[in-house]
């Protein structure tokens, strides 16, 4: 008997906003809701039957606490029957609700899941969970057992990408190249309406008045290598910079997931069946190695080759990240992160799976090509990998 599929009906985002930026004046639990309404509403659903909301976040607290995932069903136009999860995989949290949408699906158990993130760098600021606790006087988040496996080590991504990029023999040249591409793609996939398919406008307050926000505010349309290089490392003699890093972000974005009895049920059209699941963990000192690991384990559990694939989307955490995979993988260049990554449109944390999930699968379909890869580095040395097939 052959196993059950998952399929992606439609995959939304917003674009992106800088912090403090143009998505400011959005409460997370709002912005979460405005993309379930979205995706409800493209699809042609009914909203009542959605069977569950997973969605993705880092920061949960300040505004993002008390189960956002229900709160944004609850600021959203779905039914209050509608159950809803919020999940922590750091920086795959949403890529992880993808895989858990699908499990669920692939099992029998549901047939109808949104897969969502959602991530306000703005208004609960990134690591600000921890700080208010320690501040607060009510300890950290390292444990005496943690200590006495990692003495010393204080867990951070940014001494990981320098370590990425040590190992891996990658310049302060390399990455500031690699971040101009990222721009140039981004830009040029916004001119040419490439974005469009994807992003769900949202109503924004400005000086003029009300409009739309359509266009990934990080984009840097008349940026140059010289630009680049002139922004200071992160830490003496290193090579990482702001700006060869992703963007801090405020964005959601969501997948819908559905078994082939919902396509029948609800005359529903696929984009593209999930072909493979994996996550793995390794090192969590380098930290951001593992999306190496977790993509060479994909592709022999699904019994393929990295050329089989026609486009990769890997986290543009900090550049030295893709720039190693590439290395790693022998894939083509001209293959990964083809509209940009986070280095020119923003990484919303929790959003940013699904988000470039949406990216992915509306790229195959606008170049009528097969499969597609996602990955990315995630806090504590974990990678998610989800292969996906067009329909």
């Amino acid at each position: 008997m052959a196993q059950p599929a998952a399929y992606i009906v439609d995959a939304l985002r917003t674009a992106g906003g800088r912090r403090n930026g143009k998505l400011a004046g959005w409460h997370p639990a709002d912005l979460g809701g405005a993309v379930l309404d979205a995706i409800v509403a493209r699809s042609g659903i009914d909203p009542a039957a959605i069977e569950d909301v997973i969605m993705g976040c880092v920061s949960q607290g300040g505004e993002q606490a008390f189960q956002i995932g229900r709160n944004a069903v609850l600021a959203s136009g779905l039914p209050e029957s509608v159950p809803a999860v919020s999940i922590d995989r750091q920086c795959g949290s949403s890529q992880q609700a993808i895989q858990f949408a699908a499990q669920a699906v692939m099992s029998g158990t549901q047939d109808v899941v949104i897969a969502a993130g959602v991530e306000s760098m703005t208004r609960v600021p990134m690591f600000s969970t921890g700080k208010l606790f320690q501040d607060a006087g009510l300890g950290v988040a390292k444990s005496p057992g943690q200590e006495r496996r990692y003495p010393g080590i204080a867990f951070s991504q940014f001494v990981g990408a320098e370590m990425m990029a040590r190992k891996y023999g990658l310049s302060r040249d390399d990455l500031d190249r690699y971040a101009l591409e990222s721009h140039r793609r981004a830009a040029a996939a916004a001119e040419r309406g490439d974005f469009d398919a994807e992003i769900v406008p949202l109503e924004i307050q400005t000086p003029e008045g009300p409009a739309l926000h359509r266009i990934d505010e990080g984009i840097r349309f008349d940026t140059s290598l010289e630009a680049i290089g002139g922004v200071k490392t992160l830490q003496e003699g290193g090579v990482v910079t702001a700006a060869n890093a992703s963007q801090i972000c405020d964005g959601a974005s969501a997948v819908l997931v559905v078994s082939e009895a919902a396509l029948k049920a609800h005359g529903l059209t696929p984009l593209a069946r999930i072909h493979n699941l994996t996550v793995t963990a390794g090192d969590p000192v380098i930290m951001l190695e593992e999306p190496l690991i977790a993509t060479e384990r994909a592709l022999r559990k699904a019994g393929m080759t990295i050329g089989e694939i026609d486009l990769y989307e890997v986290n543009e955490a900090f550049a030295s990240v893709p720039l190693a995979w590439l290395k790693h993988s022998g894939a083509d260049p001209e293959k990964l992160n083809v509209h940009g990554g986070a280095i020119a449109l923003g990484h919303p944390l929790g959003a940013s799976g699904t988000k470039l999930m949406a990216t992915l699968v509306h790229a195959l379909r606008r170049r009528g090509a097969r499969y597609g890869l996602q990955t990315m580095c995630e806090a504590g040395g974990v990678a998610n990998v989800t292969i996906v097939e067009r329909l």
